[in-house]
């Protein structure tokens, strides 16, 4: 199968073709991705800072059938990675030309995909190498009742979160023994709505205690309370976090998952 690159699109057979366009063309199909996702989708926020992504419209003919993202900016500078890729129903038995197509444009070096999305995943694999977990992705699944001896739960004081806002100290928490504060966390908000991305810190001394793990349970709640749904994630080799994530109710349900692009497919020349 030919592949030509002309005017900034790859074009297969001359029916499939992937173009520079602006965020606005291709928020329906976002949005079709995000009800198909039904999870939190972790690098959702960088769309909307400048310089930090690149879009692109997925056309079959004069139809567009979805759409790729590519990060430019912030951590992937020198690194162009396709991060996101979306394809209607009707339009999947053309997946791989698609997204070879989009490669071959966007010249991308990296893949960066979230497990939980499977049409990615399955081209991660198919087009990428030397693939990793970046990240392990943690959902609620059950209600905690933790109680460590002497422990509160409160918000934190201006003194104690100096850069919040008072108005978004709510969705912050302090976990104090004895007067002293033990553990502090709070919910992050930059991901698609309704979820909301939980953190947490426990001091040195206080480690090994349950405090963590009653400090995210509380963090919890209080997501739930504010219409929200509590999510989180670790490093694959902290085995602290992830048991103090378990303990507090969640359960692992997806990676963060890089490769390298190592190859478009056979017949199919790379661009440039």
């Amino acid at each position: 199968m030919m592949l030509d690159v002309l005017d900034g699109a790859a074009l297969m057979d001359g029916s499939i073709s992937a173009r520079a366009t602006t965020l606005e063309r291709i928020q329906p199909w976002r949005d079709m991705h995000r009800l198909e996702m039904s999870c939190q989708i972790t690098h959702d926020s960088i769309h909307d800072r400048p310089g930090w992504t690149r879009e692109y419209l997925l056309s079959v003919g004069d139809t567009p059938v979805g759409y790729g993202s590519v990060a430019v900016g912030g951590p992937w500078t020198g690194h162009p990675t396709v991060y996101e890729f979306y394809v209607v129903p009707t339009q999947r038995l053309r997946l791989f030309d698609l997204y070879r197509t989009l490669l071959a444009v966007t010249q991308a070096v990296q893949i960066e995909v979230q497990s939980n999305d499977v049409l990615a995943t399955v081209m991660l694999h198919a087009f990428g190498s030397q693939v990793a977990t970046e990240a392990i992705l943690f959902r609620d699944a059950m209600l905690t009742a933790l109680a460590p001896a002497g422990a509160d739960f409160r918000e934190p004081t201006a003194s104690e979160a100096p850069d919040v806002p008072a108005a978004h100290r709510r969705w912050r928490g302090v976990v104090e023994v004895d007067g002293t504060a033990a553990a502090t966390g709070g919910i992050l908000f930059h991901y698609n709505r309704p979820f909301g991305d939980i953190f947490m810190d426990v001091r040195e001394p206080f480690r090994r205690r349950g405090l963590g793990s009653f400090l995210v349970q509380e963090l919890k709640r209080v997501c739930y309370e504010g219409g929200h749904v509590p999510a989180a994630r670790c490093n694959p080799d902290n085995i602290a976090s992830q048991r103090t994530l378990q303990r507090a109710g969640f359960i692992p349900c997806g990676h963060i998952l890089k490769g390298s692009v190592s190859r478009l497919g056979t017949g199919a020349p790379e661009a440039g």
